[in-house]
């Protein structure tokens, strides 16, 4: 493994750009007493209550234009090419997706990218104001928002509406982040690192991912995307995937971002963005350079938390355990901690989020 990934950049502010603010008016100063006549007033206090009614729908934080904390009103101002800039190592970054109710899981995954020496090069991409403003209070420019924000409540259950327009955002993300010339790794935060995983990226493919079937495969498996299942296409998993910014790879996100376009959520398809990714790899296959990752070190958790045998046959080559083929955050939780991979109860002093 080439030491590039570990090279430690000067650190630097990622407010570097400076913001523009409102001048002070001279005008305003001059002539105190007209903002209290009946024209001026009606208007300002209209407008305050329209921007306090509407901004959630509009995208905007409530306390972007009345708070008195420039921190706040800094960070909502906060780019992608800038949080880019600042965290990205040797033009690799590693990207997670969070709303409010995945901080724990956050903080747990942190621990574990930590205890590999890669946390530096994380972004968390938030979903809503208070994931942004709180990973930057205690990690500062390691978070940024991708406007529009979304329902935080409606995202987090599995098959609702919500949960789908969370995770289709994905490839939108994802997609930026190689147009702006960077390889990204994905992950889900329901993950634990037991190893690092950049020495399995062999090569220079386009697209690397994991087998999401249980089947238990040889340990010699080919690295080609594997044959269509039982619903006419393979079983890749979306939450782990690493791009580098090729125009392979990005046609890949873009034909998953039709495939989704195409197979949008209903109440009685409760689908969610994982088909549509493996319709992109399958119907795209001859344009891109695909790579399956190995499966003993990138197990689907229906095959590790399930298959005693397997797990203990292949023990010493895992690498990133994904807490997948179980509902509910409650039960991850309990599930992680029965294997000891609940970091947070022991090891909290080592994430970069204090503890959050």
């Amino acid at each position: 493994m080439s030491s590039g990934f570990l090279h430690q950049r000067t650190l630097h502010n990622p407010f570097s750009t400076q913001f523009y603010t409102s001048p002070s008016s001279s005008a305003n100063s001059k002539k105190p007493l007209s903002i209290l006549s009946p024209t001026v007033l009606l208007p300002l206090l209209t407008l305050i209550v329209v921007l306090g009614i509407f901004s959630p729908w509009l995208g905007v934080p409530q306390n972007l234009f009345f708070t008195s904390n420039p921190e706040i009103s800094k960070w909502g101002h906060y780019t992608l090419d800038q949080a880019l800039t600042f965290v990205a190592k040797n033009g690799t970054v590693i990207v997670c997706i969070v709303s409010q109710p995945y901080l724990p899981f956050l903080n747990n995954w942190l621990i574990s990218v930590a205890m590999q020496k890669r946390h530096d090069m994380v972004l968390v991409i938030a979903e809503d104001y208070h994931s942004l403003y709180k990973v930057n209070e205690l990690w500062p420019g390691h978070a940024v928002l991708i406007p529009p924000v979304l329902d935080v409540e409606a995202s987090h259950k599995f098959g609702s509406m919500g949960f789908f327009n969370f995770t289709a955002r994905r490839p939108s993300h994802l997609l930026k982040i190689l147009e702006l010339g960077y390889s990204v790794m994905y992950n889900d935060v329901d993950m634990v690192w037991l190893a690092d995983p950049f020495p399995y990226l062999q090569g220079s493919h386009d697209v690397y991912f994991t087998d999401d079937m249980t089947a238990i495969k040889p340990l010699n498996h080919s690295h080609d995307l594997p044959p269509p299942g039982k619903k006419g296409r393979p079983y890749i998993c979306s939450c782990m995937i690493f791009l580098r910014p090729t125009d392979g790879a990005k046609l890949i996100l873009k034909k998953w971002l039709e495939e989704l376009q195409m197979e949008p959520w209903s109440r009685t398809k409760k689908s969610n963005d994982q088909p549509a990714f493996n319709w992109a790899l399958m119907k795209n296959a001859k344009e891109a350079d695909l790579y399956l990752l190995p499966q003993e070190a990138f197990p689907t958790g229906g095959l590790y938390f399930k298959n005693k045998t397997w797990v203990k046959e292949t023990k010493g080559r895992h690498v990133i355990i994904h807490n997948n083929y179980i509902v509910g955050f409650e039960k991850k939780i309990k599930r992680f901690r029965d294997y000891g991979f609940w970091l947070v109860d022991d090891h909290k002093q080592e994430s970069p989020l204090g503890g959050l």
